[in-house]
């Protein structure tokens, strides 16, 4: 999430000017303490132990600033916003949210050996939430995490949270998942579905970092937290990985999703199902048949008008079957195909109901 880090430096340093006036020092052991062997730890310590060494190095810390003016690589120079990151494959490519780098003019990614690299955005899904970054790093210093199946995911599972909490790099917090199936409006008033809620903590920072299960598999992307302090209150949510899996190619490939489109432009939420208000012109939906607002001719005293029949316009009730009562169900059900696929428009026309086959295009936005 982004999130300025002047409240983070100061945080650090008021820690530091009070260490300074007590100047209180714990006794130092004659020896270090050595570190405690994995077959001495409980098997709840050596889960967590093992996903933290699994997958640690594959977690970003994305910084980005919106103004110009200065470059913030080299040192001291400004900080606007943090978040997290995940790194994909071994061509520098980092998976992020988009509301972690929107509007951001500079963005830079930090490794997990310390070094800083410039990231550019090469794809964007606001949808989703979800963006892919590309970093020139070498190989041997990307660790990419293995994707999980968030389809097989229950309620209950112990879950694990990897980010940059408040610029804190790579800080590992542990849960369960809470709920599945939850719904999250993002910024261009679409629902992200099927997403995870969890009480494994997620503070500002977390953004785009994964979430992992037992087997340091990577099954979501954290994304928001649900909070009035805007700290972890204990409910967390993430992106599926199956959702995330399904676009990533096509970022890396397009820089967007081609998503199909159905070639109904506007629709009017009604009580009833969606008025279309605007067809697409030569459209798939409007060479198909469905229809629109209907123009008319209006002679009155001498004069002739130009009016819009809405009462011409189809009724759209379902599609596919599925029934449909808002545009982002409409979309929802258009988008479960690929260009090129038929989707059938259940409407009614001046009072009958019919079904109208459309064969979806790739949308050109």
């Amino acid at each position: 999430m982004r999130r300025s880090f002047s409240h983070v430096v100061l945080a650090v340093l008021a820690v530091g000017v009070t260490y300074a006036v007590g100047q209180v020092r714990a006794p130092q052991p004659s020896r270090p303490a050595a570190a405690p062997e994995l077959n001495d730890l409980t098997p709840d310590e050596a889960v967590n132990v093992r996903v933290y060494q699994s997958a640690n190095r594959g977690v970003v810390n994305v910084m980005t600033r919106s103004a110009p003016e200065e470059d913030f690589l080299s040192a001291g120079g400004p900080r606007e916003g943090s978040g997290s990151g995940v790194v994909l494959d071994k061509r520098g490519h980092v998976l992020t949210n988009f509301h972690v780098v929107e509007d951001a003019r500079q963005t830079v990614a930090t490794l997990s050996d310390g070094s800083v690299h410039e990231a550019k955005l090469i794809g964007a899904d606001p949808s989703n939430d979800l963006a892919v970054l590309k970093i020139d790093a070498p190989a041997e210093k990307l660790f990419p995490l293995p994707w999980g199946d968030s389809s097989r995911l229950l309620v209950g599972l112990r879950v694990f949270a990897l980010g940059n909490p408040f610029g804190l790099e790579r800080t590992l917090t542990t849960g369960i998942i809470g709920s599945l199936n939850r719904s999250l409006r993002t910024e261009n008033q679409r629902k992200i579905r099927g997403v995870i809620q969890t009480d494994a903590a997620i503070n500002p920072g977390n953004s785009g970092g994964p979430l992992l299960n037992k087997r340091g598999e990577m099954i979501g992307i954290t994304t928001a937290l649900v909070s009035r302090s805007g700290q972890s209150s204990g409910l967390g949510l993430a992106i599926p990985a199956n959702t995330a899996r399904r676009v990533v190619d096509e970022l890396i490939r397009f820089g967007r999703v081609i998503r199909p489109d159905s070639g109904v432009a506007v629709v009017y939420e009604t009580e009833k199902g969606l008025l279309v208000a605007r067809l697409t012109p030569d459209g798939p939906a409007e060479r198909a048949g469905l229809r629109g607002p209907q123009r008319v001719t209006i002679r009155r005293g001498g004069a002739t008008l130009f009016g819009v029949d809405r009462s011409k316009a189809d009724l759209i009730v379902a599609v596919d079957g599925r029934a449909v009562k808002s545009v982002d169900d409409l979309l929802t059900e258009v988008e479960r195909k690929k260009p090129g696929e038929k989707v059938i428009f259940t409407v009614i026309r001046e009072g009958a109901t019919t079904d109208v086959a459309v064969e979806l295009e790739p949308s050109k936005g």
